[in-house]
């Protein structure tokens, strides 16, 4: 069993999991490392880290300001390897999924890309703009090293795409409640539990639900029908918000992630 499967096997009755996302760099590779203890110290299950990259379509100004600020700091994917490699030498129980964009992954190489996710720690990967259909060839590379290949599903998807899905996701299903990119602002706790509902009569996985969960409130909400919260954007512009001061920025970070975490578990 994977480290990713286990998270979810061997958490108790009710408890859901807690996945927070953070942007590997924004701030300082340092601080990165530091946040991803203080999120483990305070609730997380499984960390996302965001691989930075020059053009986020899919995000909204908080994540897409991040990922500009680690490009300009050259942080590239090799040092988010080095980086999770760092935190596997004193954690080996909680996930890491890659959150990024499919130009970094192919210059890189596939093969290469996933030797040195799996040789890191990584334990699952999140293409956000490459198609299913197209993700058979990086899906074999992957399964060769034992990383899970998850996908995003939208509310605009289709039953026919969910059963599609369910060929080639594994890990979890990553449900974007809200149309739109990341940071929206209204969440409609009804259409979340309609279509997590539709979601598990075609795809049998875990299904996290994230965008549009800021707080704790957003996050019990949710809890209630997703099996994992997924928070990044609060998160995310707490680290802005306190670049200039880490003592701040972790304890602020730490504060929110322990706020959700409690009160979902």
């Amino acid at each position: 069993m994977s480290r990713l499967s286990r998270v979810f096997f061997d958490l108790p009755k009710n408890y859901k999991v807690f996945i927070p996302f953070i942007t590997a760099g924004d701030s300082g590779l340092d601080n990165t490392f530091e946040l991803m203890q203080v999120l483990v110290k305070n609730g997380a299950d499984v960390i996302e880290l965001g691989v930075p990259f020059s053009d986020p379509m899919a995000d909204g100004p908080v994540i897409s300001r991040s990922y500009e600020r680690t490009v300009k700091d050259g942080v590239n994917l090799s040092d988010v390897f080095t980086l999770v490699k760092k935190f596997r030498q004193t954690n080996d129980t909680t996930a890491i999924v890659l959150m990024g964009y499919l130009n970094p992954i192919e210059v890189f190489g596939y093969q290469s890309f996933a030797n040195a996710a799996s040789e890191s720690g990584v334990d699952g990967v999140l293409v956000v703009d490459m198609p299913p259909e197209e993700a058979y060839g990086l899906k074999k590379i992957l399964d060769s090293v034992g990383i899970n290949f998850i996908f995003l599903v939208a509310p605009t998807t289709m039953d026919e795409r969910l059963v599609f899905l369910a060929t080639i996701a594994s890990g979890f299903i990553y449900f974007v409640s809200l149309k739109g990119v990341t940071g929206a602002e209204y969440l409609d706790i009804n259409l979340v539990k309609t279509h997590i509902l539709r979601i598990r009569q075609a795809i049998d996985l875990p299904i996290g639900v994230g965008f549009g969960i800021k707080d704790a409130i957003s996050a019990k909400m949710v809890s209630e029908y997703a099996d994992a919260v997924i928070v990044g954007s609060s998160l995310v512009i707490l680290v802005e918000r306190y670049a200039n001061d880490r003592i701040k920025m972790l304890e602020s970070v730490g504060c929110l992630a322990n706020e959700i975490s409690t009160i979902i578990k």
